[in-house]
């Protein structure tokens, strides 16, 4: 009788069991109506009827899942009827062994582990912290000292430089018969131009030591190389304007070209230019005029052409001969203003009448020539302005035939 309580005890447990996960399976939807279970009485254990046809179609219900976690019992089922008794059944065969007890339900699955929560996003790496100070760079080394300055030139002495001028003038002439035909160049050797043929050396005021003073070329007919076939040009510029303590410079009959060097003005003791009979050509030379110094001026026999300037008559000149040069135009009026005492105009082109300002000339001018151009007037002009110089003579030469109302013969007034 124990044993059999203790089966029954089970067995309620089991449906107890069961009942659970079929209301369990009926909370996730399967349908199942009922489930019933016929165990029959007085001792004895008879297997249980074969399921009603309304489930025998039903399968098997699966293994049921983990459960909830536990809520409150539910109340007991309430007993099923008892069925009616079943048929006397024939003598048990000897007992089988309980069936055994259902396995205990799994454990549910553990559930599902929470998502992590969301990251924060992902701080943006703080800024580089600046790269630490270069250090400064190093000290330039001290700047190495300054070359040493060349010693200084060594200072010419006057000669010295009147010497390297000279020779620079040297490479011009011709060496031909027709270049040097006296061969001064022959003594231009050595180191003393005071000792060549040519040259005059006196000492100089401001330097206190000897220099070259003077150029006396005069007839010595000087010409330029041979090149080519042709005969080269004998310039002026870059000789007479390189001897800073020129004097005089007389070189007529050669054969110098070209026009006078600018800075001839830059000479501070030049008196004397003679440059008569030479091949120097161009409009009146300026550059005379700034020699303030000048004393002698003849430019007689040249090819200069165009007016004469008047303050050519403002030179304190003794002597100004223009004549045998290609000039025009009328002689200015500033004639008069001359401190000359010789004045030559012949044969150029010069035309209009004599000027009236001749006269105040009477006290300075003792000669006049006027030959040979294209003047007009008379001789009565030159007469009344010079017949008032007490105690001298002065001759007028006005021309020949072809000036207008002049006479051919020259005359000679004497005021004594």
């Amino acid at each position: 009788m124990g044993t059999n309580n203790s089966f029954f005890a089970s067995v309620l447990l089991s449906l107890l069991l069961l009942h659970l996960c079929l209301q369990h399976d009926v909370v996730e939807g399967a349908e199942r109506e009922a489930l019933e279970i016929i165990i029959g009485g007085g001792g004895s254990y008879s297997s249980p009827p074969a399921p009603s046809p309304e489930y025998e179609e039903c399968p098997p219900p699966p293994p049921p899942p983990c459960p909830p976690p536990p809520s409150p019992p539910p109340p007991p089922p309430s007993p099923p009827p008892p069925s009616p008794p079943p048929p006397p059944s024939p003598p048990p065969p000897s007992p089988s062994p309980p069936p055994p007890s259902p396995p205990p339900p799994s454990p549910p699955p553990p559930s599902p582990p929470p998502p992590p929560p969301p990251s924060p996003p992902p701080r943006s790496p703080p800024p580089p912290s600046p790269p630490p100070p270069s250090p400064p760079p190093p000290s330039p080394p001290p700047p190495s000292p300054p070359p040493p300055s060349p010693p200084p030139a060594p200072v010419l002495t006057r000669i010295e430089i009147a010497l390297r001028v000279i020779m620079k003038f040297k490479k011009l002439i011709g060496k031909d018969p027709q270049g040097d035909p006296e061969n001064i160049t022959s003594t231009w050797v050595g180191k003393d131009p005071c000792k060549f043929k040519g040259f005059t050396c006196a000492v100089v005021p401001d330097y206190k030591q000897n220099a070259l003073a003077g150029v006396d070329f005069n007839g010595k007919r000087l010409a330029g190389k041979m090149w080519g076939g042709k005969r080269k040009e004998l310039p002026l510029g870059g000789f007479m304007d390189q001897l800073p303590d020129l004097v005089f410079f007389h070189a007529n009959s050669n054969n110098f070209s070209g026009s006078i060097p600018k800075d001839t003005s830059k000479l501070r003791y030049f008196y004397e230019l003679d440059l008569s009979n030479n091949k120097l050509s161009g409009d009146f030379p300026y550059e005379v005029l700034s020699a303030k110094n000048l004393t002698f001026l003849d430019l007689r026999f040249n090819s200069f052409r165009g007016s004469v300037h008047p303050l050519v008559f403002k030179l304190d000149v003794d002597v100004l001969f223009l004549n045998n040069n290609d000039f025009t135009e009328q002689i200015p009026d500033a004639l008069g203003a001359s401190p000359a005492h010789y004045l030559t105009f012949a044969n150029n082109k010069f035309s209009g009448p004599i000027p009236n300002s001749i006269g105040k000339a009477s006290k300075t001018l003792y000669e006049v020539l006027f030959l040979n151009n294209q003047l007009s007037g008379n001789l009565v002009r030159c007469e009344h302005q010079l017949l008032n110089r007490p105690n001298s003579s002065f001759l007028c030469l006005l021309g020949q035939d072809g000036d207008s109302g002049l006479g051919q013969q020259p005359v000679l007034w004497n005021s004594a």
